[in-house]
């Protein structure tokens, strides 16, 4: 597939850049010679961005202006899981992962886009590939990637006229560490999963690519 974006000099943010899979994708973009803006909760990162406050969207667009003039691209590679029935769950722990799963991702967008606009960005969200075939016991997980999922694909198309490409991304399960931090319950017996820096790598090449979605299938 021939390349379409060329990443060598392009200001990208990554939100959760210090994490299993979001550490392997800075890489990845500053291989190929592109500025990252690191996102996310940690202290080591360039700035704080918290999913479930509405307007954090807001600090990653005022960072890179002040420090580099544009923003030409957003991955968001930051979530949290729960294991579990869905009945088994308190109202906060279903709460919390839309907020930072599903609601996050798409308030991030919204602060973003005119920015993106400016640049024909792109912006790419990490759902997994629970969003395409959802799991027992990780009902409600599954429920707010499918969500962020619908989301991005219905935003590929809103924001064609403004020449942002958007990507829905769809790892299978990926050895990031995410499933030893649950917010609720605890893993099941799962195979290994996949190698972060190889799905890390699969992203970049989709953006290079402009592809509007990467099915687990795709790794």
């Amino acid at each position: 597939m021939a390349t379409t974006r060329d990443l060598n000099g392009a200001i990208v943010a990554v939100v959760g850049a210090t994490g299993g899979l979001g550490a392997p994708i800075v890489d990845a973009l500053r291989a190929r010679g592109a500025t990252v803006v690191r996102a996310g909760r940690s202290r080591d990162v360039d700035v704080t961005v918290d999913l479930r406050d509405s307007r954090s969207g807001e600090s990653v667009v005022s960072h890179a202006m002040e420090h580099h003039g544009r923003l030409d691209g957003v991955i968001v590679a930051a979530g949290i899981v729960a294991f579990g029935d869905i009945g088994s769950h308190d109202d906060v722990v279903v709460e919390e992962l839309f907020l930072t799963n599903a609601m996050g991702p798409m308030w991030l967008a919204a602060r973003v886009e005119q920015a993106l606009t400016d640049t024909a960005g792109f912006f790419v969200n990490i759902s997994g590939v629970v969003a395409e075939t959802p799991m027992p016991g990780m009902a409600a997980y599954s429920a707010s990637k499918a969500a962020a999922s619908a989301a991005l694909l219905a935003l590929g198309k809103e924001w064609r006229r403004r020449k942002i490409a958007v990507t829905d991304v769809r790892p299978p399960h990926t050895e990031t560490g995410l499933a030893t931090r649950p917010l609720a319950g605890s893993a099941p017996k799962m195979p290994e999963g996949l190698d972060p820096a190889v799905v890390a790598e699969r992203i970049v090449v989709a953006i290079e690519a402009g592809e509007r979605e990467v099915a687990g299938s795709g790794f």
